[in-house]
């Protein structure tokens, strides 16, 4: 039994039963006991590897690929790069690594790192050690300037609320106690107003899950972009339109049981980009394209034969394997889905312009 089991079947027990959107933020957030805020996940000795933590390409090409929206815009100075939910800031320094050749983007830039997890925070520092960073806590207290902005794996991680279709209402998933154990459970049904528009899609017993913080912080960044210039680059698994139960946990790079270690397992969902461009009022939204489309419309491989002319042996077959696992439709290829937010009147960033 982990920590933070004990915790939350005390606060059932006093409260009732949780949403599904409280458990997952206990079990990610909890200043004690919750994911993030005790480890380090990423990597070999953690949890989950993300796109950055790969390869490099990911990052030197959505570096360009912002730095060029930059120069497209006027190369406003000066300006934010900043982004949301930075793991150990490996992609963050790997942007920076690669713009270094664009003419007065450096010399422009102000680094902001939106960040919760003082643990990830120390580690973000250390990474980007020879550079000035602001950190913050959430999007809001950014100043006011044209932001480019990455979010890769971060509105995954997000709270979610899950409701099964009953009639015409919505019965909603909870966590409950059973026989001392932690279950998973469903409300009476109820009318739901912001599910209105899911009744003509789905059919009885249909799973549909809400991000009401992933439309909130997506209009926060769409209201900036619109009012000050910009563009933000989203990065994340998931589809267009949500329907189902994608709540899942990981540990030690396998999937584990929702319920069976809180607080020592991530929790993700996949992302609705419906929600997130439908959020996006007053600035432009791109088409929805796969991550392994978006880097070969980027130069991906080219750049893999690039820096494959200088490696040999084993470090030239980790270095086709991690392009074949950032592009490939049976690895991260499909899976990871990309949009841009812009302007009106702008060019959308490259790559999503076709």
């Amino acid at each position: 039994m982990t920590p933070l089991i004990s915790l939350l079947i005390e606060r059932i027990s006093r409260n009732g039963p949780l949403t599904i959107a409280e458990f997952m933020a206990d079990c990610l957030l909890h200043p004690e006991h919750g994911y993030y805020a005790t480890r380090d996940p990423f990597g070999a000795r953690g949890d989950f590897t993300t796109a950055p933590e790969i390869s490099q390409m990911f990052g030197e090409l959505l570096g360009l690929c912002l730095a060029q929206s930059w120069l497209d815009q006027g190369a406003p100075t000066p300006f934010l790069l900043a982004e949301i939910g930075p793991g150990r800031g490996t992609l963050m320094a790997d942007i920076l690594r690669v713009t270094r050749s664009v003419s007065g983007f450096h010399a422009a830039a102000e680094i902001h790192l939106i960040e919760a997890s003082s643990t990830l925070r120390e580690r973000q520092r250390e990474t980007l050690s020879e550079h000035r960073v602001d950190w913050h806590d959430t999007i809001s207290t950014l100043p006011d300037a044209p932001l480019f902005l990455l979010a890769n794996e971060f509105f995954d991680a997000l709270p979610i609320r899950q409701f099964i279709r009953s009639g015409n209402g919505w019965r909603e998933r909870r966590v409950g106690i059973e026989k001392g154990q932690l279950v998973l459970g469903a409300g009476e049904a109820v009318p739901v107003p912001g599910l209105n528009h899911r009744l003509s899609d789905t059919k009885e017993g249909d799973l549909v899950e809400h991000c009401a913080a992933a439309a909130a912080i997506t209009s926060e960044i769409a209201s900036r972009i619109a009012g000050n210039g910009g563009a933000a680059l989203i990065v994340d698994y998931g589809d267009w339109h949500s329907l189902g139960d994608t709540l899942q946990a990981l540990k030690n790079h396998a999937v584990d049981p929702v319920l069976a270690n809180p607080g020592e397992a991530d929790l993700t969902a996949h992302v609705d980009f419906e929600t997130l461009a439908n959020a996006a009022q007053g600035a432009c939204v791109t088409k929805i394209t796969t991550q392994g489309v978006l880097l070969e419309r980027l130069g991906i491989t080219v750049r893999a034969q690039t820096i494959a002319k200088n490696l040999t042996g084993d470090s030239l077959k980790s270095h086709i394997a991690a392009h074949r696992r950032l592009t490939h439709p049976q690895e991260m290829g499909t899976l990871f889905k990309a949009i841009s937010i812009y302007p009106k009147g702008c060019k959308p960033p490259p790559g999503f312009d076709l």
